[in-house]
């Protein structure tokens, strides 16, 4: 069994609770901005900065008045809330009040917002918007513990701080050191890939010495003086650790949860590194180049896209050929400073994770001067067990374990994980965490690899593996992630279990089709119904599933496809809201097609020429 386990570099403070990560960063630099938010001078797109010691006292004033309202040491908290300022204000304020915050997702259907908030037992709700409120309310009747709900858009933030006028400072220093690091500091529910969400106990050491240890591996990116623009939810584990880690590192964070206003946020904030899921670096690379394609210029672009990987591959293998640095030189002025730009200009790192990023990809932003430091984790592991550091880096993998995490790898090649990191068991499910849990380490699912370095490779999930009729194991993300890549795709799931060869359900993607479309000389206002149908964007699916095929052997490949007529999306109850694809019920509820598939192929599937 292969094994690698990091020593902590911190030594670990069992008394210790997050909301001495505020109080302690306060104490060391009270003045340096620690957020900023929009200016509100009618979207000039300037920024407003908030230092430490005034979010240190919003938060304690939110806290009094989370305290005069009622909230007790213990009581659960619900949130649903965009990524915004208010979020993490929210977060340290119920801890200042001895509570615990329970995220539920902006996007949970009425029935996952009862699911989360009946089996956490919360007995207050925080929402941000009336739509919001409308899903709370549609289940009220089943949350007989909810007592208090308030609504962010309606101010109620500002009548909770006034109603705390009353609540002495002791008062909340007391509640605030309440809570030892063994103590529960967050539910967050699992986001139902696997089936009903379940609720993951993390503590406030599981915060604590991992904000603590990975800052210290991540200086070069963490630190005093950086700053990030939160734009994932911070629902999801990944940015609401970013968040707390920014908060101990003195990181200046803003927020931008319109994705459609990132680039102008971007613009105007200028991160000096981002987090961000693979599929953010492939729309960002797809519009780049569309956008070239449309101007005439994407024979340029695809040129300067060959030459940053071939430069980047050069410096890994020791040596940049003399032709290769000139080249790199000229399209650096002509493609590569327009795209740092466009991230803000100051862009060095970017934390990846949730799937795969890609060696091109890897290799042509590493050439922008920006560095994706891929890693992974799961909610269990309070997001990140490994990630590449600056200093030890390899694309392709996800690094290596970070300080006080331990890693490896079991007999049937599944990734487990111990440490300061490792939750604390499932909610209200003793079961489910006896299934999960191997003594100290937890079975994530995954399968995997380390090298001789220590580095980790995520190669599929154990319950995804496909097993052909005639017995070849599969991993869909070798074929599923190069196909997504094309800026045609949106979603692909790779389907076959017990058939005699492998085949694809296919998306669109909705932002990049019409673009698409109006450069390959077709109809741009084509719906998607008709794209699917249509012989040029057939053609161009193909190219990409041969393409993908190249990598595997013959009974590994795709032989058939279908492109879908519509979308698979948070709503539709087939994505997560991290956008990573509900495999069991997309292919529960297109199982008609996906038989049509191996019975027929009509006008509308593809057949892989590859091999």
């Amino acid at each position: 069994m292969d094994q690698f386990v990091a020593p902590a570099v911190v030594p670990a403070d069992p008394e210790a609770n997050a909301t001495d990560l505020l109080v302690n960063r306060v104490k060391q630099s009270p003045d340096a901005p620690l957020f900023a938010i929009p200016s509100k001078n009618g979207g000039d797109g300037g920024w407003v900065d908030v230092s430490g010691a005034e979010f240190l006292a919003q938060v304690r004033a939110l806290a009094k008045g989370l305290i005069a309202a009622g909230v007790q040491p213990g009581d659960k908290i619900g949130l649903m809330c965009r990524t915004r300022y208010e979020w993490t204000l929210i977060d340290f304020a119920t801890w200042f009040a001895g509570a615990v915050l329970v995220p539920v997702y902006e996007t949970s259907s009425p029935s996952q917002v009862q699911w989360s908030l009946s089996d956490s037992g919360a007995v207050a709700v925080i929402v941000e918007t009336p739509d919001h409120f409308a899903r709370y309310d549609e289940v009220a009747a089943d949350l007989p513990l909810v007592t208090r709900v308030w609504q962010i858009d309606l101010g109620d933030l500002d009548k909770i701080v006034a109603g705390g006028a009353s609540v002495d400072d002791a008062e909340v220093e007391r509640r605030r050191t309440l809570a030892k690091g063994s103590d529960l500091a967050t539910l967050i529910y699992t986001s139902g890939t696997m089936g009903r969400p379940k609720g993951c106990i993390l503590t406030h050491s599981n915060f604590v010495e991992l904000s603590r240890n990975a800052a210290v591996k991540l200086s070069d990116v963490v630190h005093e003086g950086a700053s990030t623009l939160l734009f994932i939810t911070t629902a999801h584990v990944f940015a609401r650790f970013i968040a707390v880690m920014s908060v101990h590192a003195g990181v200046k964070v803003g927020h931008q949860a319109d994705t459609k206003q990132l680039l102008p946020a971007l613009g105007s904030f200028k991160p000096t590194f981002l987090l961000a899921v693979p599929r953010v670096f492939e729309k960002v690379y797809n519009s780049s180049e569309q956008k070239a394609e449309g101007d005439g210029r994407g024979k340029i672009f695809r040129q300067a896209a060959d030459v940053a990987v071939a430069h980047s591959e050069a410096l890994d293998a020791g040596h940049v050929p003399l032709g290769l640095k000139v080249k790199f030189a000229l399209f650096d002025r002509l493609v590569y400073s327009k795209l740092r730009a466009a991230l803000g200009g100051r862009t060095k790192y970017a934390v990846s994770g949730s799937a795969p990023l890609g060696h091109r990809l890897g290799h042509f932003y590493r050439s922008l001067g920006i560095t994706i430091l891929e890693g992974y984790g799961l909610t269990e592991t309070t997001a990140p067990a490994t990630v590449n550091l600056p200093d030890k880096f390899k694309l392709d993998t996800v690094g290596p374990a970070l300080p006080g995490v331990g890693i490896r790898i079991a007999a049937d090649g599944e990734v487990q994980v111990s440490g300061v990191n490792v939750f604390g068991g499932y909610w209200n499910n003793a079961a489910a965490t006896a299934e999960a849990m191997d003594g100290e380490w937890f079975r994530t699912g995954d399968i995997g690899a380390l090298d001789s370095d220590g580095f980790l490779t995520i190669t599929g999930r154990k319950k995804e593996i496909i097993v052909t009729a005639g017995g070849k194991n599969v991993a869909p993300a070798v074929l599923e992630d190069p196909i997504r890549a094309n800026p045609l795709v949106g979603q692909v799931i790779v389907v076959g279990d017990q058939k005699p060869f492998i085949s694809a359900l296919v998306t669109l993607d909705t932002e990049m089709l019409p673009v698409w479309l109006g450069n390959h000389g077709e109809k741009k206002e084509m719906t998607l119904a008709e794209a699917s149908q249509n012989p040029a964007v057939l053609a161009e699916i193909q190219r990409a599933v041969d393409a993908a095929n190249q990598t595997v052997s013959r009974a590994e490949s795709i032989r058939k496809f279908v492109v879908l007529p519509t979308d698979l999306t948070e709503e539709s109850g087939h994505l997560t809201p991290k956008l990573t694809i509900k495999r069991a019920v997309i292919v529960h509820d297109y199982a008609t097609t996906i038989e049509r598939m191996y019975s027929s192929a009509p006008a509308t599937e593809g057949i892989s020429v590859a091999h």
